[in-house]
């Protein structure tokens, strides 16, 4: 049943923008977001009140014919509720009414218990707000928002013009009392299902007046200005814009929001409705081409979209931000301009960026890292690749190079030599003084298990820690590091070097549980029980394949995986005899080159695939060729041969041909082509399994037909919604950067899953190359590719230390050099709010924030002539808009004979 002195209220809160112009129905979210807490009696006591004109218990009852303490009590109730607000003036508090926003409705979803009383609340606040966005875009001029963003200090420090309004310190300056509350628009989002995972808690101040009626009706806590300068910089480093309500005058502003691109009903309107001018501020972004490196650094945190990778070599192309476009400032403003798909964001413009950043799994800042590191800047270039990546020195030695095969230089002479580049970076956080230890958030109190410490389950266990959460890594071997440490011999990937980073870790204050199998030793319910809020299953594919053939198990036969396993577990295993290893990808690589060194007489490896077509790497195959392994290829096996149960030799069929017209695994062989070869060992590396053991038993987790997790392809939730996956448990057997990659999208979906957000919004950002065919490269110089020091095969295969050099600083100098910087941000002026985050974000002084407005804002008793001039002027310009393009297109059409 409608309460009509509510639906009265609701309409003269209403009326102080719209001039009581538009009803507000029982059905519109000014009316539902009073409803639930506000009586008729309470709302005819409010209606005394009116907006923005204080008046005093005394006066209010007056006008009511109530007894002041009745009258007392009624508003100090609604103002808790938030739907009327109170301020000192001479030692008495006087009452009044306050716009819907910003105002009311920010004012009622700060009262988290009626919040969780009355989710409508939280709910009608983002449906006004919309419903706000609809009716403004286009038709405020610049300044006139009803939120102003304000640039962070640092963006706009050497700007000679900035008045004291754009700057927050002077705010904060201006008050004594301060408090803070959670951010009211990603509360909303959050109770409607729709939260992003940027920080909620203790995100918007409040200054003043202002920071006195929250502290008073207990839905912000006092804090001092030092605290306040604290959340604001915090804010910042989260990428968080600073706004504040515009609807007091310059420089009046009681509030201090620290808002993102995704939640911010602010916001909303520059990006879903594609209107930066309600809440921009003076100033817009600037790149400068010729110092950007295409880190994507400004582009990743840009609340609004207005920066986009794009290339920086087809000078003759117009960049992609450069080219005309409508605004609403002289076009109809309607939904076939806006961006409902807003949240999930382009990253990269229509004609691609440096295809280094594009093909690597994790997005390394390929190019930045490159530059750092030809200015000496290693420390500045280890911190970049970590925000990716957190095992650079690792990768620097098993990479399978993706960014080399992409590079843009292939097409000038040879790829840039990356991962070499990437080794020497990464060799110097092995040193005190260069060493990269990430800056962790405040402590979260919440207990996150991540189960296997593969690269995987160590890339989730780094990013959470650094996100403040208790994490603590199981795993059932001895030591930590899975395929990293027990599938990877050491003259690959020296065991100090996995150590080495894992050390980082511990440094973080994640726990290693080693010796412990989750599932035997305890289980997931039990975990539940001490407090873990989420569970992060990574346990690899640690378990070699067969083949199912005869005389596989006798002794001399075993699997690849176990034999690494065993050699790098310190065990003496030494060979005697022929040796023979049966697979053709990498790991079987490994599995030879070790057996060399176990004293293997010989090693052969025999393959189905031909030469061609084997799935190992090319430099991995060359070194095994250095290193006087056999590779046969075109053979499969046909059964092993045993003598007193021990393995004689191999019988191998001819394979004819592999992969099947659809391009499928479909080997088949010819019957009378065969061949017998002698050995006293055979190591079978066709491939890896996965073992669950009783992990999963009594859960919702669901298995593929190959015993990977079923799970979300883009959030990793499993069945069981507090179990999520990665690694090679998920994908199957995949390189480390893979894992790594998959790992810390892991930590994202847990961090929004614990806090009760969204797992799906904005998460996907898609990356595409340039392409190359398009550019013209004539005219580069040719400069030889740098190649590490060659250590020859006959001495690298007498030792497992990893006899591979790493460059010298001169030849770093000399490779990085090469670097065509193919890839450079382009800025859209007219969509930047300028906030100044890309300029916090900027390692090389590429962007800057320039003045390009001159817009106070006014008072909001002022500002309705103003409003009406600015949109009368654009209906002007919109009709000769439209006449100037009609005439366009009628001599378009004489010019083809067309118009006759």
């Amino acid at each position: 049943m409608v309460k009509p002195k509510v639906l009265e209220l609701a309409n003269k809160i209403a009326g102080g923008v719209t001039g009581g112009l538009v009803k507000v129905r029982p059905t519109d979210p000014e009316y539902k977001i009073l409803e639930p807490v506000t009586t008729d009696e309470m709302a005819e006591v409010a209606l005394c009140l009116e907006i923005r004109k204080p008046r005093s218990i005394g006066e209010v009852a007056a006008l009511c014919r109530r007894p002041e303490a009745e009258v007392e009590k009624i508003l100090y109730r609604m103002a808790v509720d938030g739907s009327v607000k109170f301020e000192k003036e001479n030692g008495e508090d006087k009452y009044f009414l306050e716009l819907y926003v910003p105002g009311v409705m920010e004012y009622m979803v700060a009262n988290k218990e009626n919040v969780a009383k009355y989710p409508v609340i939280a709910e009608c606040f983002e449906e006004y707000t919309r419903k706000l966005g609809v009716v403004l875009a286009g038709n405020l001029p610049v300044g006139m928002g009803v939120m102003r963003i304000i640039p962070i200090d640092s963006a706009i420090e050497a700007d000679t013009r900035k008045a004291s309004y754009e700057e927050i310190t002077e705010l904060l300056n201006k008050h004594e009392i301060f408090s803070v509350t959670d951010c009211a628009c990603r509360t909303s989002m959050r109770v409607m299902g729709q939260g992003c995972g940027h920080t909620i808690e203790d995100m918007c101040i409040q200054l003043g007046p202002a920071a006195d009626f929250y502290i008073r009706t207990g839905r912000g806590r006092q804090i001092t200005r030092e605290e306040a300068i604290a959340i604001c910089r915090q804010a910042e480093r989260e990428g968080l814009a600073h706004q504040i309500p515009n609807l007091s005058g310059p420089g009046k502003a009681l509030a201090i929001c620290n808002c993102c691109g995704c939640s911010c009903f602010g916001l909303r309107n520059a990006n879903l409705y594609r209107n930066p001018d309600f809440s921009r501020s003076n100033y817009a972004a600037k790149v400068d081409r010729d110092k950007c490196v295409a880190c994507g650094e400004c582009v990743e945190n840009c609340p609004v979209n207005a920066l986009k990778l794009g290339e920086n070599l087809c000078k003759e192309q117009k960049p992609a931000g450069a080219r005309e476009k409508d605004t609403p400032y002289d076009t109809a403003w309607g939904p076939d301009r806006w961006d409902p798909d807003y949240r999930h964001r382009k990253v990269v413009t229509e004609d691609g960026t440096s295809p280094c950043k594009s093909e690597c799994p994790a997005h390394i800042a390929i190019q930045g890292y490159i530059k750092m590191a030809s200015q000496g800047r290693y420390r500045e270039a280890l911190e970049l690749i970590k925000k990716e990546n957190p095992f650079p020195a690792v990768c620097g030695r098993i990479c399978p190079r993706n960014c080399e095969s992409a590079c843009t230089r292939a097409g000038v002479d040879e790829p840039l030599a990356v991962d070499e580049i990437k080794k020497f970076i990464a060799d110097q956080d092995l040193k005190a003084e260069h060493r990269y230890i990430p800056e962790k958030r405040p402590g979260r109190q919440i207990k996150i298990a991540v189960i296997g410490a593969g690269p995987a389950g160590l890339s989730c266990a780094y990013f959470l820690a650094v996100e403040g959460y208790q994490v603590t890594v199981f795993e059932k071997e001895i030591v930590p590091g899975g395929m990293l440490t027990l599938g990877i011999p050491s003259f690959r990937l020296g065991k100090e070097v996995v150590n080495a980073e894992i050390d980082i870790l511990k440094q973080i204050g994640v726990e290693f549980r080693t010796g412990v199998e989750v599932g035997r030793d305890v289980t997931i319910p039990e975990l539940r029980s001490q407090g873990y809020k989420a569970f992060y299953a990574a346990i690899g594919a640690g378990a070699g394949r067969g083949l199912n053939l005869e005389g596989e198990t006798a002794e001399g036969a075993m699997t690849g995986v176990e034999f690494l396993r065993k050699v790098n577990l310190g065990d003496a295993l030494k060979l005697e005899g022929p040796t023979i290893v049966i697979g053709g990808g990498n790991v079987a690589v490994d599995v030879a080159r070790t057996a060399a060194r176990t004293g293997a007489a010989r090693v052969d490896m025999y393959c189905l695939e031909s030469r061609s077509e084997m799935p190992a790497l090319d430099d991995e195959i060359q070194e095994a060729l250095s290193e006087g392994i056999i590779i046969n290829n075109s053979w499969g096996p046909k059964r092993i041969l045993t003598e007193d149960g021990r393995v004689s030799g191999v019988e191998f069929k001819k394979c004819t041909s592999v992969f099947d017209k659809d391009g499928k695994f479909n080997p088949s062989f010819d019957e009378n082509e065969t061949t017998v070869v002698r050995a006293g060992n055979v190591l079978i590396s066709i491939g890896q399994a996965i073992e669950w053991g009783e992990m999963l038993n009594a859960s919702a987790v669901e298995l593929n037909h190959n015993k990977t997790v079923r799970a979300h392809p883009v959030t990793f939730q499993t069945g069981q919604p507090d179990i999520f996956a990665g690694g090679d448990a998920l994908t199957g057997p995949k390189f480390a950067i893979d894992a790594i990659a998959l790992g810390k999208q892991g930590a994202v979906s847990i961090h929004r899953y614990v806090n009760g957000d969204n797992l799906t919004i904005g998460r996907e950002r898609e990356y595409h190359a340039l392409d190359r065919e398009q550019l013209n490269l004539e005219g580069y110089d040719r400069l030889p590719r740098q190649r590490a020091l060659h250590i020859d095969g006959s001495e690298a295969r007498e030792t497992f230390e990893d006899l591979r050099r790493t460059f010298t600083e001169e030849q770093l100098k000399r490779e990085t050099e090469r670097c065509l910087g193919c890839g450079a941000v382009v800025v859209d002026e007219y969509q930047c709010v300028g906030c100044g985050v890309c300029t916090t974000r900027c390692k090389f002084d590429a962007v800057s924030l320039v003045r390009k407005y001159d817009s106070a804002g006014v008072e909001f008793n002022k500002m309705k002539p103003i409003v009406i001039k600015h949109v009368i002027k654009r209906q002007g310009r919109i009709a000769v808009k439209k006449v100037k393009r009609s005439f366009k297109a009628v001599f378009a059409g004489q010019s083809t004979g067309r118009g006759k």
